[in-house]
């Protein structure tokens, strides 16, 4: 539980970020994989190879199923990756926290805490074990 609760601190904690396509530093700017793996501490493996629209969801599952974590289906705790379809065909990563969803907004340029359940039709959720 103490690692679910790190990875919800490390997302809140960008919120206000600038938003960039395949962003990986917090200091600079961020993208929804990103601010997953800068939560997560993964930092080091994560794609770049991607556009905003695509088919990526086989990569995204594999990469989470391969992980130490198992999917999950219940209630959102603090902590949680979840994957959702903003618009067809394009897939965004957030990270449940206080009751919603700290995510990477491309409209609104920035790292974002959005309240409440998930705005988006849900495709994945996975808890990470000893991160």
């Amino acid at each position: 539980m103490i690692a679910q609760m790190a990875i919800a601190q490390r997302a809140l904690a960008q919120i206000g970020t600038p938003f960039r396509l395949h962003g990986r530093c917090p200091d600079e700017a961020l993208d929804c994989v990103g601010l997953v793996a800068l939560a997560i501490n993964v930092q080091h493996a994560t794609p770049i190879n991607y556009s905003l629209r695509g088919n990526f969801e086989h990569d995204i599952i594999r990469f989470f199923d391969a992980a130490n974590s198992h999917k999950c289906c219940a209630a959102f705790l603090d902590g949680d990756i979840v994957l959702v379809e903003a618009s067809p065909r394009q897939l965004h990563l957030m990270v449940a926290a206080n009751s919603g969803f700290v995510h990477a907004h491309a409209g609104l340029r920035k790292i974002t805490f959005t309240p409440g359940p998930p705005l988006w039709p849900m495709i994945g959720q996975w808890r990470l074990q000893g991160v």
